[in-house]
């Protein structure tokens, strides 16, 4: 090798981000060779990466998204998972369990070290065990120059660290921090002048210093409600180019996002957002089409709607249980979205849900008593939440069940079970395993059988003692760690139980108002809310916006603002699956 391509060869390991643009064949081809061999030990490259050769890499995981670049003499070990449009500049130290999203910036000779070690006196420091907690960072961060972030911190979506800085404690979303230990400065969104009783020159990147204000992270400027009332103008002048770029215009369907396959629920899910934002239907297709394509997919065996095939055909359902049920998890949520966002339409379904209607009440107590209510208690309420929105479905149309009293024997079964000590059913938790299971499937629990027919929970004090105690969990609740599925299932719950009980209103209001100014902040423009972090099990559609995120946390916003008492400032209620509303008034009664 000459000189020069030594040269040429060098200026990728500084400037990673031009690989793409400037290198040569033979660059390339090396750079291919490079990521091969960092594949055999288990690396997975999205498109368009660049890894120094010059790079320190010797990670049990590593997962880079597109446009993702490490430079030379960084130093990765451990478990690294890094989104799209990340940069680990030269120098840095990105070690143990580290989770990076979506146009993450860490800058020159900066640390992240995901693992500690104890130092106890009684033995040396070099014997101390090792803990990991790990690190995750959100989307649109940058973190400048020699900054140190420690085990166990979370930096939030579109955090700005100063230079220097030592990072101990969870940071906020859109705040900007810097000093040793940081401290938070400013909310980035925040407009007004620097601070002048603060000496902060050279704390932060790039002439930040410049523009500091007095306000408080994570506070939205002026009056809770009138944030509440710009964000929702901001949405709904949004919403229409963010379902443009969900609908793909050569198959006729929707995506969560772009790139995404077409999926029944994308599709409920864009009826959904034009309705709570522009009070109609998707401009992609007139009303009555949309309502066709919808009711077209009902399965008429089972009356359940399948998922699209692979290749974009009708879906095929498996094969039914000895109860007639047929198990299979996102055709069971297909009740819930195909016919709410046919009530939106103006429309319902064709026919009966079979599966539910078939099933006599002997069989329906079966069925209840074998849900897994100790190990997967979210997988039991959402079966009760499917069953119960079929039945609905099913008196909707005027349909008798195949043996009278089923609903009865569903209420009469969920009413003998709960916990008087927590007001759910299932395990209540532990400290290990926390309440994530219990509470989420309480929600689903609920929001198909006592929110949706119109009755009120039981034990309704002791649901909110279970509820704010696991929204306190900061597994789960704190800067760049809710997910849309994790906040729905507090908010809710808190809501539904607030309507029979005051009980510690105080607490809820203060928490409602917390997640509530994080949530306004996710937003991205033309494109809504990302889901956010996968929920346990992996579930979720992940950090980047698309349609379920944006409907469920339009969702999330009017229940937390309701909560604060500035619903009325958004100019829209949820009608459909999330509706606080029960879809049937009262108990088993046909609508009028």
């Amino acid at each position: 090798m000459d000189a020069q391509t030594a040269l040429d060869n060098a200026y990728f390991d500084y400037c990673p981000w031009d690989f793409v643009g400037r290198a040569s064949a033979g660059q390339r081809a090396a750079q291919d060779a490079h990521q091969r061999r960092l594949a055999e030990s288990g690396a997975h490259f999205g498109p368009r990466c660049y890894v120094s050769p010059a790079a320190g890499v010797f990670t049990d995981t590593l997962r880079l998204g597109t446009d993702s670049y490490i430079a030379g003499h960084a130093y990765i070990t451990g478990e690294v998972t890094a989104g799209d449009d990340c940069t680990v500049n030269p120098y840095a130290t990105v070690r143990g369990r580290i989770t990076l999203g979506d146009g993450v910036r860490i800058g020159a000779h900066s640390s992240l070290l995901g693992f500690n070690h104890g130092f106890a006196p009684d033995r040396p420091v070099h014997r101390q065990p090792l803990t990991a907690k790990g690190i995750t960072v959100g989307d649109d961060v940058w973190i400048g120059s020699h900054v140190v972030v420690l085990d166990g911190v979370t930096i939030g979506d579109h955090c700005v660290v100063g230079a220097g800085a030592v990072v101990t404690k969870d940071l906020a979303p859109w705040t900007v921090a810097a000093g040793n230990p940081a401290r938070p400065l400013r909310d980035r969104r925040a407009q007004g002048g620097p601070r002048r009783d603060r000496a902060i020159s050279g704390d932060l990147p790039g002439g930040l210093s410049d523009d500091l204000s007095g306000d408080r992270p994570g506070d939205p400027s002026g009056d809770l409600g009138d944030a509440v009332a710009r964000f929702a103008d901001r949405a709904r002048a949004q919403a229409a180019d963010l379902l443009a770029r969900c609908w793909n215009p050569d198959t006729g369907r929707y995506a969560d996002r772009p790139g995404a396959p077409a999926t029944v629920r994308a599709h409920c899910d864009a009826v959904e957002i034009a309705d709570l934002l522009l009070g109609s239907p998707p401009e992609q297709l007139a009303a009555d089409e949309h309502a066709a394509r919808l009711r077209a997919l009902q399965d008429p065996g089972s009356g359940l709607v399948p998922e699209f095939a692979p290749d974009g055909g009708p879906g095929v359902l498996p094969a039914p249980a000895a109860d007639g049920w047929i198990d299979d998890g996102t055709a069971e949520y297909h009740v819930l979205a195909v016919g709410y966002a046919l009530d939106l339409l103006g429309s319902r379904l064709t026919q009966p849900v079979h599966v539910v209607r078939r099933m006599t009440a002997g069989q329906l107590i079966t069925r209840l008593e074998s849900l897994p209510w100790r190990t997967r208690t979210w997988s039991a309420g959402a079966w009760v939440d499917c069953w119960a929105t079929g039945a609905h479905r099913n008196l909707e149309l005027g349909v008798e069940d195949g043996e009278p009293g089923s609903l009865e024997a569903l209420f009469g079964w969920l009413t003998t079970r709960v916990d008087p000590w927590t007001g759910m059913w299932g395990t209540a938790g532990s400290p290990t395993a926390g309440r994530l299971q219990l509470v989420n499937g309480y929600y689903r629990l609920t929001r198909g059988s006592y929110a949706q027919f119109g009755f009120d929970v039981p034990y309704a004090e002791r649901v909110v003692d279970t509820v704010l105690a696991h929204g306190r969990d900061q597994r789960w609740f704190t800067a760049g760690r809710e997910n849309a599925c994790n906040l729905l299932d507090v908010a809710h719950p808190l809501w539904l139980a607030g309507r029979r009980s005051g009980h510690r209103a105080a607490e809820v209001r203060a928490w409602a108002e917390e997640q509530l100014t994080r949530a306004l902040g996710r937003w991205r423009d033309g494109a809504g809310f990302g889901f956010g972090p996968a929920g346990e099990g992996g579930g979720g559609p992940g950090r980047g916006p698309g349609l379920q995120g944006t409907e469920m946390w339009l969702a999330i916003v009017w229940l937390l603002a309701d909560l604060v008492g500035v619903a009325d400032r958004l100019g829209y209620r949820p009608r459909g699956v999330h509706r606080p509303e029960p879809a049937r008034s009262p108990g088993f009664a046909t609508p009028g």
